[in-house]
């Protein structure tokens, strides 16, 4: 038995294992996301991800809205959360009220003409409300607590609470996310591998320049994929568009600024593709489950909530839903526009000023130490050359 050789194959091994243990401790980016993302979707689906919605924001309108709300309140258990008490409102306002998503539901408190309006674009809040206002419909008229009798709710945008109504808009988000920041930040890392932008430093180009060139074609591909993607939810999937494209354009424009600039914040702080990739996920999987793509806002724990609004992908979901879906009109829509701008310059303000670092001249910070080394060691040559000639 050669136990000798055993021995020497088992040492090399763990001495294999060791080297790998120490090169993973050196990638603390790695082991970062080895550790902190499980923990991570463990929190998000243990405690912040729910379908369950717990209240349903309701505006009540119509001459017997206070006798409703009066009503309504002696009901402990339910979900309805009064948000709003518009006596001289009808069913024109109503709508309108829902079209601008200021509340889940509607009432039309008139013994002549009653309402339940209910917006099918929160599939989960309508579909709540649905079952809440049967079993008060069954509880109302002559001789109860609710003096009108409730007719059956009519669901506006959707219907049939179809979720590929819902989904189309919010997965041309996600398409976006997955271009602007995993495309660009890998196809600007990969520039620095192969060592353009060492050469681009040289040349008598602005960094801004380099910038806008670098990320023009991922700003163009990005817009075909949303138009494909929107076009194909529409034909497809029968996807209204029910709103201004034109305002849509506007959102999905501050929305691709947001995430270009993120993809390239991204990239200067990545050495290589695989560093850019795991950042470029730690980004992508929080907008995906945080951001009312897939989760309800409302359902989502306050703890883990907060998230959320620092998240880009969290108002154009809130854009494209009210403008295709809903037909939003602009003036509904000004808090995620103005969100989007001012995420967009933040982060854009920061990757410029990165990647402006990362093109300095040679006679700055990093190029200067490069370049000083560089001299010293022509100079030396030099001087070891002169003797010979």
């Amino acid at each position: 038995m050669n136990t000798g050789g055993s021995r020497e194959r088992d040492l090399a091994m763990w001495a294999m294992a060791a080297k790998e243990f120490r090169e993973l401790s050196r990638d603390r980016r790695t082991v970062a996301m080895l550790v902190a993302l499980p923990l991570l979707l463990l929190v998000v689906f243990g405690y912040a991800a729910s379908f369950d919605v717990g209240t349903i924001k309701t505006i009540v309108v119509g001459p017997q809205a206070q006798q409703f709300v009066d009503a309504a309140n002696t009901y402990v258990d339910s979900p309805i959360e009064i948000v709003a008490v518009r006596p001289a409102d009808g069913l024109a306002e109503a709508d309108d009220a829902l079209r601008r998503g200021q509340a889940t539901v509607v009432v039309v408190a008139d013994a002549s003409r009653p309402a339940i309006l209910v917006d099918g674009s929160d599939l989960f809040g309508a579909r709540a409300a649905m079952e809440v206002f049967a079993n008060l419909k069954a509880h109302s008229g002559p001789g109860t607590n609710i003096p009108i009798t409730l007719p059956t709710p009519q669901i506006l945008f959707n219907p049939d609470l179809k979720t590929s109504t819902i989904m189309v808009p919010a997965l041309a988000g996600m398409i976006l996310v997955f271009v602007g920041t995993v495309a660009t930040s890998l196809g600007v890392v990969r520039e620095r591998q192969s060592g353009t932008l060492e050469q681009l430093a040289v040349m008598p180009f602005r960094p801004v320049d380099i910038f806008v060139g670098k990320v023009l074609p991922y700003l163009v591909l990005a817009v075909v994929d949303m138009t494909l993607v929107i076009g194909a939810g529409i034909v497809i999937f029968g996807v209204p568009f029910n709103g201004n494209p034109l305002i849509f354009a506007l959102g999905a424009g501050l929305f691709l600024f947001v995430t270009l600039g993120l993809g390239v914040l991204i990239s200067t702080v990545s050495e290589t593709q695989g560093q850019a990739i795991q950042l470029a996920l730690m980004t992508l999987l929080p907008q995906i489950l945080l951001s009312g793509l897939i989760f309800p806002l409302a359902s989502i724990a306050w703890g883990v909530r907060w998230i959320s609004y620092f998240l880009p992908l969290t108002y154009f979901v809130e854009i494209s839903r009210g403008v295709l879906v809903r037909g939003a009109p602009i003036d509904s829509l000004i808090t995620p526009l103005i969100a989007e701008t001012v995420l967009g310059g933040l982060v854009f303000g920061l990757s410029v000023m990165r990647f402006r670092r990362d093109l300095a001249p040679s006679g700055s910070d990093g190029h200067g130490r490069k370049g000083g080394k560089g001299g010293t060691a022509d100079s030396g040559a030099a001087a070891d050359t002169a003797p010979a000639q």
